[in-house]
């Protein structure tokens, strides 16, 4: 039977179904409900364990340390706390946990703007810590996709052994949709990693060999495991190429959008042509640069200051034009104008 179903609670489903046994948060808004059911769900179900830790900090660390003691793990925040737990999902890839981060996107920096929406932490997904590291992010637009792409979120963590990504925003957490989640054909990945107690190792953030022991000095072994990273998770990435692309003949602009912006500018697809990643990082470069080529214009609408048109201008080696959504100014009467007043400007 279908019923009104958040995109937080598309979220957390989709993570019991995932097989999620260990959640820790700490309250934020937009994702504080998957907190609440979290813990809800912790009284109903004795084997799901639930933390609210005292700050995003402390969250991260009982997340990755959950996953290396064997459970599907998961952790849910916004801007601020995702800037606090950064140093950590560093450690999460050092050490190899899979497990799973939700950030639901609000105006930032800082505090910002609690109760509206943006798309301003994409630069955090690849570069919020330190070093070099290969994250995979995925980004819904609709509560189904909430629930499927929460699933997606934790299979790709446990095949590449790394903290994954799953992208949201005030909108979306809060956007409820008829849905029927329990008829939904889905695959899931079993746990791969053996946990914490089973052979000899030690988890540790410090450069290490393949037995945990610190290898401070040694380039080598620090490059060998660098490259077996890096192409593990770039395998990992290259069997999750999602997008949707709505072409729309004779139009000569390519609108590219993601998440609750590409819903709003859904009613545009008579007039341009749409492309919604929906992996947001790693960039889906080839995809990206085989569709743009079709088209005279390429316009990225995202509720950023251009982070995604950087990273579209990089892949496609091309020139976007930028439709900046600021302080939760998601209105499709003002998109369109700036569509047309920034297409006006390129014509002439």
């Amino acid at each position: 039977m279908k019923r009104l179903v958040s995109g937080n609670e598309g979220i957390f489903r989709g993570a019991i179904r995932a097989g999620a046994t260990y959640f820790a948060g700490y309250p934020i808004s937009p994702t504080s409900e998957i907190l609440q059911q979290a813990a809800l769900h912790s009284e109903e179900y004795p084997n799901f364990q639930f933390l609210q830790a005292e700050d995003e900090i402390a969250a991260a660390i009982a997340t990755i340390s959950a996953s290396l003691a064997g459970a599907k793990a998961f952790t849910a925040t916004s801007g601020p706390g995702f800037s606090l737990m950064q140093e950590t999902i560093g450690w999460g890839h050092v050490v190899e946990a899979p497990c799973v981060f939700v950030n639901s996107m609000r105006v930032g920096p800082s505090t910002g703007m609690p109760t509206q929406p943006a798309q301003g932490d994409l630069l955090q997904i690849k570069a919020g810590s330190a070093g070099d590291y290969y994250p995979i992010a995925f980004y819904p637009s609709s509560v189904e996709e909430c629930f499927r792409l929460t699933i997606t979120a934790f299979n790709a963590a446990e095949e590449s052994l790394s903290p994954v990504i799953l992208l949201a925003d005030a909108f979306l957490s809060h956007l409820y949709e008829l849905v029927e989640l329990e008829s939904i054909e889905v695959k899931v990945v079993p746990r791969i990693k053996e946990p914490l107690g089973k052979g000899q190792r030690l988890f540790t953030g410090t450069a290490h060999d393949k037995m945990g022991n610190v290898r401070t000095n040694d380039p080598k072994i620090y490059q060998d495991w660098l490259w077996e990273l890096k192409a593990r998770h770039q395998r990992v990435a290259e069997a999750y190429p999602l997008f949707q692309y709505l072409p729309c003949r004779g139009s000569d602009v390519l609108l590219i959008a993601f998440g609750i912006t590409s819903r709003i500018i859904l009613s545009l697809k008579e007039r341009f042509s749409i492309f919604r990643p929906i992996r947001i990082f790693p960039v889906l470069e080839k995809e990206l640069k085989e569709v743009s080529q079709r088209y005279r214009h390429m316009m990225v609408v995202e509720g950023s200051d251009g982070q995604y048109a950087g990273w579209a201008e990089w892949a496609t080696g091309r020139k976007a034009i930028r439709v900046p959504c600021l302080g939760g100014g998601f209105k499709l009467q003002w998109i369109e104008r700036q569509i047309e007043e920034r297409l006006k400007e390129e014509r002439t």
